[in-house]
Formats: structure tokens, sequence, C-alpha cells
């Protein structure tokens, strides 16, 4: 009796186990391809990555939870549940916004208790408010709902969506389209930094992004219990349980061609990978100006990527202490005195200043586990000017931590300084170091109107057949709602497992 074997699944290598290649490993296990995921670092995450110091547990990165079905759908497609493996919780408010004069704003889900706060500090720009939850609506509709996950390699995507753009007027900054509704500086701040949380300036950022306050409306603000680095765990368990492998400690140091088209990766130990289909999760501009450095480029060369403008760099420092701080909450924005003239020293004039505003977060507010009993975990970021700004932070960095204790102290937690037991800081440095980072960018290219969409780096890549992009520098963008909604464009755009069987058989 003959027996005919089947041709072998086809091999996919994804580079880079943040959110993006995780998300994307997922997706290809689903579509039955053989998936080897290798990371640099000793543990994935990426920019999710966990740190954990004398019994504080610290998430490196993002901490807010948006739009979680989009998680959801990666447990679903191999027939699970994401609520069996991650206990995510909503929170509200969201957040709140602490202007530099000790005013407070608390962002809600519930309509009427923001409609509430507008009218209690700027009672002018509540009929503002109505107007900007509806543009923002229709924004939402067409930006997100519609286009996050639709490829925009081909120029007629993105000529199909001027009508909208123009319609919505995306071709506004954020700031420009807040600022025609609210009349009052505080709401026009408090409606306008939500692109900050994805590397991008307010005065610059396309007005698509106003659509931010209806996602957290629609969808909430989430956060799980253990810290984000729990999901991390979570997704890495879901592609081991699927046949995925997992290498940590595997920097890639090329992306090889043959004819044309991928053939596998290199590491930087020197073993090499073959792959029918590469997916990289790293940076664009580390993508394309070092792991194919080697290569003929067509879009993507170096005068290119050195002309594109990069997201701003983030100051961040983790500390635990010996106390709680139980009148702090989850996460609050300190605001400084300054707004306009503060974005442009960032990301104009790329200055360090003296004055900053600052994100903390006080995980431990909902999650004790993350500290030793009695005790918090923090970290408060601050956005500052890339390496661009040839700020010099192996000098800078203390006098800066420094600055920001004492601003803390000043405003929501006072005696901090004798209650500290533990502290890391991280600097554009560790990003270009750490994470390979153009610049020490936080959020790869800034997402201005001429860098989103098809400007954006596409998803399928122009400089080899089979090598696709996910993550913060590839359409749709920065956060984590736009970086797993890049993974599922891999859906549209990779070729079927069974179409490299077959041209095996």
């Amino acid at each position: 009796m003959n027996v005919i074997s089947s041709p072998p699944r086809p091999e996919a290598v994804v580079i880079g186990a943040g959110f993006g290649g995780l998300a994307a490993a997922v997706r290809l296990l689903a579509r039955g391809f053989r998936v080897t995921l290798v990371e640099k670092l000793d543990a994935p995450g990426g920019r999710a990555y966990t740190f954990r110091q004398d019994g504080h547990v610290f998430d490196a990165g993002p901490t807010i939870i948006t739009a979680p079905y989009l998680l959801e759908e990666l447990w679903a497609l191999h027939g699970e549940r994401m609520q069996d493996a991650v206990d995510l919780r909503a929170i509200d408010p969201f957040y709140v916004i602490r202007f530099d004069d000790g005013t407070e704003f608390r962002a809600s889900a519930d309509v009427e208790k923001m409609r509430a706060e507008v009218a209690r500090l700027a009672p002018e720009d509540v009929a503002g408010f109505d107007r900007h939850i509806a543009a923002s609506k229709a924004i939402y509709d067409v930006a997100f709902a519609e286009l996050a996950d639709r490829p925009f390699h081909r120029f007629t995507t993105m000529l199909r969506a001027i009508p909208d753009m123009v319609r919505l007027q995306g071709y506004r900054s954020v700031f420009g389209k807040v600022a025609s509704n609210f009349k009052n500086h505080k709401m026009r701040v408090a409606f306008s930094f939500h692109p900050l949380l994805i590397g991008g300036n307010p005065l610059s950022t396309t007005a698509y992004y106003c659509l931010i306050a209806h996602l957290e409306k629609l969808h909430g603000v989430h956060y799980a219990m253990g810290g984000t680095g729990a999901i991390v765990q979570a997704l890495c368990d879901l592609i081991t349980r699927q046949g995925g492998s997992l290498r940590m400690n595997s920097e890639v140091a090329e992306i090889t061609t043959q004819d044309g088209a991928v053939s596998g990766v290199r590491l930087m130990s020197g073993e090499v990978l073959a792959a029918d289909v590469v997916v990289s999760n790293a940076d664009p501009a580390w993508t394309y100006g070092k792991l194919m450095g080697a290569a003929k480029r067509r879009r993507w060369t170096d005068a290119k990527l050195s002309r594109a403008a990069y997201s701003m760099g983030l100051f961040v420092w983790y500390f635990g202490t010996d106390r709680r701080f139980d009148d702090v909450y989850h996460h609050t924005m300190v605001l400084g005195p300054r707004y306009e003239g503060l974005l442009r020293d960032i990301f104009s004039r790329k200055k360090l200043t003296e004055d900053f505003s600052l994100y903390l977060h006080r995980p431990t507010a909902n999650d004790p586990s993350l500290a030793p009993e009695g005790r918090d975990s923090f970290y408060v970021l601050s956005p500052v000017p890339n390496l661009g700004s040839g700020t010099d932070w192996a000098r800078e960095a203390q006098p800066y931590r420094d600055r920001v204790l004492k601003r803390l102290e000043e405003t929501v937690l006072p005696g901090l300084g004798r209650h500290i037991t533990t502290e890391r800081i991280l600097t554009p440095l560790d990003f270009q170091h750490r994470l390979n980072a153009r610049d020490g960018a936080a959020f790869a290219m800034e997402p201005q109107l001429f860098q989103s969409a098809w400007f954006r780096p596409h998803n399928v890549s122009e400089e080899a057949r089979n090598l696709f992009l996910v993550g913060a520098g590839t359409h749709p963008g920065a956060g984590v709602p736009g970086v797993v909604a890049s993974a599922r464009v891999l859906d549209q755009v990779v070729p079927d497992a069974a179409s490299f069987q077959r041209a095996r058989a």
C-alpha cells in the first residue's frame, strides 16, 4: 500500500515578541503555518516587557487596554476564550486629569458624567462637548471600524478614503479639531492630549485620532490583573499550545532573500532559519535600515528613512514605595503649566525643558499583587524629545528624575522621596539600545497625516515578496488596539498556507 504524504506545512518566522508579533503568530498558526517567533530580549513583550524588582512588578509600557474584542478574537481563532486566560477588568473613571492649578477632570464612559464634568469646569463648552462626541463617533465609524484593518499598500485604497478624510476633516490636527468645539483651554487640553499616548503631537497629528474619545466610550478602558504582562504571557501560552515556537535571546541580524522573495532570517549567532513568510514586528526603520540594510530597496531607502519624522521619546521612572498612597488614582495625568509651548519644545524644537507633563500609573490601586503587602508600585512617564535632540541622557537622567520627584511631591505624592525603596529609569537611550528604536523614538514614526495610511510603511513590504510588517510603525499605528489590528491585516494579505503546500506538491 502506497502512502501519499502531504507536503510539509509552510514556515513563518515572526521577528519580535511585542503585541504585534504575538498577535501575528496567533493568526498565522490559525491559518496553518508552522510559526517560530524570535525575540532579542530575554522575555517577551517588547514595549510591553515586564520588570520585576524587589517584590514589585512594573509594566514597562502599555497600561491601558481599550477595544479588548481585538484580543478576545485571538483566542477565538483557536476555539478558546480569553476570559479563561486573562482577568481583564473595566475601570471608570478612565483617568484623572490634574491641571496645573490643582483642578481635576475625570474622564468616564458615562456621557452624562462627562457632560457634568465639562459643565463644572467650563459651562460654556457643554454644547461643544456634544459636538465633539458626535464628531468622534463619525470619525471612529470610518477611521477605525472600516479602515484600521484594511491594508493600505495600494494607492487606490488611499484614493477611495480621501472623500471621507475631507468630510471628517482628517486634514486638520487633533488640537485644531478640538479647538473648533471647545473654547476653554482646559477642555482643549483634556480632549486633545490622547495622541501623546501613541507618539503623536496633538498639534500636528491628523484629526482622525479624535476617534479615541468614542473608542474609550464604546469599549471602555481596562486593566489586566497581574499587569499588562499577564496578557503577554497568556498569548505566549496560547502560541505554544497551538504548536508555535518561542525563542528568546535570539536577535535577528538579517532578513535573507532569494529571487526577490524572503527565504528566512539569519540570527546574530549565525544560525539561519528558513521561512516561506517573514513578519517583522521590529520598527520599520530597523527592519529596512538594518535587517535589509544590504539589500537594494525600492522605497524605504536610507535617505527616505532619514527624512521621516519620528515620535517623541519617553523618560520613564519606575519606583516602589514602603507605604500605600491610597488617595492616588490608578491613572493620573499631572499636567504642567504649559501645553502648546511644551509640545513645540518636545516635537519641533527638540528641547529638554525644566517643566513637563506627566502620566502617573499606580496599578496597585486595583491590583495589590503587584507589590509586597502594604506597598505600592508606580511608574511615571514624561514625554521628552527623541535622540535627535542631542540630549546626553547619561548626564541628564538623574537630574531629570529629581525634578520629576519634586513635581510629584508638590502635587499628588507629598513626602514621596522618603518612601521610595526601589527604582529604575528608562530613557530614549534604552529605547534605542533595547528595542532597536531609531532615535530612541518610543512609538516609531510620528502619526502625521503624511505618515499615516498609504504614506506609512505598508503591512505588505515593497522590498521583498512574502515580507510583512506589523506593530506601531506600520498601519494603522501605535497603541495596543492599533498594533493588534496591524496583525489582523495579515489575514487579508498573507498568502494562504495551502498555496505554499500546493506549490511543493
